[in-house]
């Protein structure tokens, strides 16, 4: 997201820091790489600058988003960190400890941070173009809802919109989550306090979202299909589905 930022000269410090706490697939969960949470949230800055706020740049930000994860996959062969690093961050045994790093796995993920940088720049740039394109009617998605029922700024509310569905619609681990814990997260960060990367320690936010979606955490499962294109999802979030899931993260 550093990176990303940075090559459209609008670095945004504070919320970087805090898009620290989805690394390694939201907080060591192993869910998708956190460098596509960060592309995502990148994507989000740059249309809300585009476009300001509304419909369109939302809308703007998830067909980014289902830009980003469509290059990440074709460079990495997975969006799942657990998948691409073989490792299961929260509890990983000492023969996965092992092979990580006699594979050269700190070498390959760095690798990996410093092509898809550019990769998603070039992605972005292209995504994010003059275009006229039919958005729907507010709200967009799922996690732009979240962010402004919690009251937080319209470049906030955009910059959450790529990550619906399971970030960029890709059915992965909920969206609504990560849009919660990177919020949570520079709430704690303008107070003065640091964040914790503790893997073990409770989480408030994730303890209110699995008891709303009966433990399940990917977006897929827990609708029980996958979104067609942001039409759709829009639709969907408009009926009120996934309210109960909102509610219980926007709550204080």
């Amino acid at each position: 997201m550093g990176v990303v930022d940075r090559s459209f000269n609008h670095p945004l410090e504070l919320e970087e820091r805090a898009a620290m706490q989805l690394a390694g697939g939201v907080m060591g969960s192993g869910y998708q790489c956190g460098m596509l949470w960060g592309g995502a949230l990148a994507a989000g800055a740059q249309a809300y600058r585009l476009y300001g706020a509304g419909a369109r740049a939302e809308t703007e930000a998830l067909i980014a988003s289902q830009k980003l994860i469509e290059a990440f996959h074709a460079r990495a062969k997975d969006i799942n960190c657990a998948e691409i690093a073989e490792m299961e961050w929260k509890k990983p045994s000492k023969g996965q400890v092992l092979k990580f790093f006699a594979k050269g796995g700190p070498i390959g993920c760095f690798r990996l941070a410093a092509d898809y940088a550019q990769i998603a720049f070039d992605t972005l740039n292209h995504a994010l173009d003059e275009k006229q394109i039919d958005a729907p009617t507010l709200p967009v998605s799922c996690t732009a809802l979240l962010a402004q029922k919690t009251g937080v700024s319209e470049m906030y509310v955009t910059m959450a919109a790529g990550l619906a569905g399971g970030i960029g619609l890709s059915g992965g681990a909920c969206g609504v989550l990560g849009a919660a814990i990177w919020l949570k997260a520079i709430n704690t960060l303008k107070q003065g306090d640091k964040l914790s990367f503790d893997l073990t320690a409770p989480s408030a936010e994730l303890e209110k979202f699995l008891a709303s979606t009966d433990y399940e955490f990917e977006c897929a499962k827990i609708v029980g299909r996958k979104f067609e294109n942001v039409a759709d999802h829009a639709r969907y979030v408009r009926e009120g589905g996934c309210a109960k899931i909102i509610e219980a993260l926007a709550a204080k």
